[in-house]
């Protein structure tokens, strides 16, 4: 199969490039791993985006996303998005998808507030606002004529110059992506995807660790691509771990929202104490590494298995109205947010770090970029404030799909490849799933909210060892979707332990003790 444009994930990010390409003209091939387009962490984004307060100013803006960075933060991506996301909101949610944010009777939008955010800036619809926004995404992208659509479609690896030609001189020019290896999962069928450039949009990684808020095709999938490729990553080392997951015994972790905070809930112990005010200024709206840290110490001390989220002193009809899906998801794990405190825990939430982009979304490879999760743009530092992942989404997505759609002479040469090799091993599920197991626990234990280096050490040793294991069985297996995650999976554990070692300051996410 040959495109202009391959974009690999569907989630905002991929679909904005997707969209703006095919505006311009472009012919798109958009793949994703899953059924269904609707996937990733997008649909799962219950907050909202940051757009603007009548008192706001991009120079607040961007206060707030460095002091939640830990200043760690490139201020040119920083000032790129305060002067841009607005006018993308605008442009493409507002006027052209027509997004129906929650609105005051006024008819003026509602603005919540969130961690460290000076005032309210966030607008939302109701708590699914990843969701909504991603389906009224999805309903121009399917309408668009030159876009054509593979779900079901997982990537192997990129195809590169140096690893993939058969022309062996071709390793003396400078490295470049020129499509994608891929997998139909449902018939097998290995195919090679050309594309004059590369669009990565594959979202998170938070399923290598053992509590999460991820879907479960947040496997790393884009980092192990890239990094297998060459290009270059940094800032793994910085996992945001939200502080506020549902917790039981019985059932999945799920996210809480922080818009619950933004709305007066608070975080108490089992003695109903608010910890957080002997902790920071903020309280319980304190930057996330600090509440999550916070209440990983109080679960130490109170030898309690989490703490909780109160808002049951607000109105029980408000409360279903504003929080309508944190509400049914408690409700069916036993828990009636409207009379009783919500169970919580930190997990694996959003990465910092990723493939290092330009502010056009270009990677260190010819003819490869990167949006969304997946991406470092320098946005977020060494801790993301709250609300900023859906409008980085939109502001590189549209960026990068512009960038991506100029002609270059270069993104013609596609090269005669090596063929594939077909092996029959089927791999034993047992042991794809204990593999699972040693990485989300190692990576939980060892790489997760306090780290040493004794802790990193430890990991890299186990998951090393591991990785080789993997390594041994994918060269002999038949190729499936599942096999691919794991491989995927342990590479991305490694990049962000190896990170996590070189790393010489203790920062944000990056706690050493």
């Amino acid at each position: 199969m040959e495109t202009e444009i391959l974009v690999i994930g569907s989630g905002l990010a991929g679909s904005i490039a997707s969209i703006t390409a095919a505006d311009l003209g472009k012919e798109v091939v958009i793949v994703t791993k899953t059924n269904e387009l609707l996937s990733g962490n997008t649909p799962w984004a219950q907050g909202g985006i940051i757009y603007k307060n009548p008192k706001d100013t991009p120079e607040l803006l961007k206060k707030d996303i460095m002091e939640a960075g830990d200043h760690h933060c490139w201020e040119p991506a920083v000032e790129q998005l305060c002067k841009f996301g607005p006018k993308l909101i605008e442009k493409f949610l507002l006027d052209r998808f027509n997004i129906e944010f929650d609105r005051k009777p006024n008819g003026e939008l509602h603005l919540t507030s969130e961690g460290v955010h000076s005032l309210p800036r966030i607008i939302h619809s109701k708590d699914k606002t990843g969701e909504y926004i991603q389906k009224a995404v999805l309903d121009e992208l399917t309408n668009k004529p030159n876009i054509k659509i593979l779900t079901n479609h997982t990537a192997i690896d990129l195809l590169t110059l140096s690893h993939h030609s058969k022309r062996s001189i071709d390793i003396y020019l400078k490295p470049a992506c020129f499509g994608a290896l891929m997998l139909d999962n449902q018939n097998s069928k290995i195919f090679p995807i050309f594309a004059k450039k590369t669009i990565l949009a594959t979202g998170g990684l938070g399923q290598i660790y053992l509590n999460t808020t991820n879907p479960k095709e947040s496997t790393g999938d884009g980092i192990a691509l890239a990094w297998r490729a060459g290009a270059r990553c940094f800032n793994l080392q910085y996992i945001q771990f939200h502080p506020t997951a549902f917790y039981s015994k019985h059932h999945e972790r799920f996210l809480i929202s922080e818009a619950l905070r933004g709305e007066g809930a608070k975080l108490i112990d089992k003695n109903g104490r608010e910890f957080m005010n002997e902790i920071h200024e903020l309280g319980s709206l304190a930057p996330r590494d600090i509440v999550s840290r916070a209440i990983h110490q109080t679960i130490l001390e109170s030898d309690h298995p989490c703490v909780y989220l109160d808002i049951s002193f607000k109105n029980s009809d408000w409360i279903k109205e504003r929080f309508p899906t944190v509400y049914q998801n408690c409700l069916r794990a036993g828990v009636d947010i409207t009379k009783e405190p919500i169970p919580v825990v930190p997990a694996a939430h959003y990465s910092c770090g990723g493939v290092g982009v330009s502010l056009v979304g270009r990677t260190s490879l010819q003819r490869l970029y990167a949006v969304g999760e997946v991406s470092c743009t320098g946005v977020h530092g060494a801790n993301r404030l709250a609300s900023t992942s859906l409008l980085e989404a939109l502001v590189w997505g549209y960026l990068a799909g512009k960038d991506a759609s100029k002609d270059n002479a270069d993104d013609n040469y596609f090269p005669e490849i090596y063929p594939w090799i077909e092996e029959k091993e089927h791999i034993d599920p047992a042991l794809i799933a204990q593999d699972w197991l040693t990485i989300k626990n190692t990576m939980w234990n060892y790489v997760g909210l306090v780290r040493t280096r004794q802790r990193l050490l430890r990991a890299f040793t186990t998951l090393r060892h591991l990785q080789s294991e993997i390594e041994q069985f994918y060269q002999k297996a038949k190729m499936t979707k599942s096999i691919l995650q794991l491989r995927n999976g342990i590479q991305t554990a490694i990049a962000i332990t190896l990170a996590a070692l070189e790393a010489r300051v203790s920062k944000g996410c990056h706690y050493v003790d």
